[in-house]
């Protein structure tokens, strides 16, 4: 049932001015868990256009911002809908929505209606990305 409930929830999440202000899920986002699909190259594949504080990978992208220098500008509602759905921000992104089951393109058949993350799995991620935000705010 919990399942199911999640996967209702990926479609109804809603960027209003720039920001999905509540979490997906109860349970507080853990940034260990997070910077462990970050760096994951079957869960996240955020490497493959980012890079980041990841000594130990030795290919990392470079398509898209570091990490630790573009999410320092940016609250967890805001990390939130861009990981959730970045082409709301800009519609020639090249970086998926990961958290979108609608509006998508060239998806394989066994994949159509699920996200590409979960819910605790983006919090994760948000978790992660501010904890490299070492700026005093």
């Amino acid at each position: 049932m919990l399942v199911a409930l999640n996967l209702n929830l990926a479609a109804a999440q809603t960027i209003v001015n720039g920001v999905i202000d509540q979490p997906l899920t109860v349970i507080p986002g853990d940034a260990l868990r997070g910077r462990t699909i970050v760096a994951s190259r079957q869960t996240g594949l955020c490497l493959l256009c980012h890079s980041g504080p990841f000594p130990e990978e030795r290919f990392q992208g470079n398509l898209a911002p570091e990490l630790s220098s573009s999410v320092a500008r940016y609250t967890a509602p805001q990390l939130r809908a861009r990981i959730v759905d970045t082409s709301h921000f800009n519609s020639n992104t090249i970086m998926p929505a990961y958290y979108r089951t609608d509006l998508l393109n060239r998806v394989a058949p066994k994949f159509v209606g699920q996200t590409i993350l979960s819910g605790q799995e983006i919090e994760d991620v948000v978790a992660f990305l501010l904890s490299l935000n070492t700026s005093v705010q």
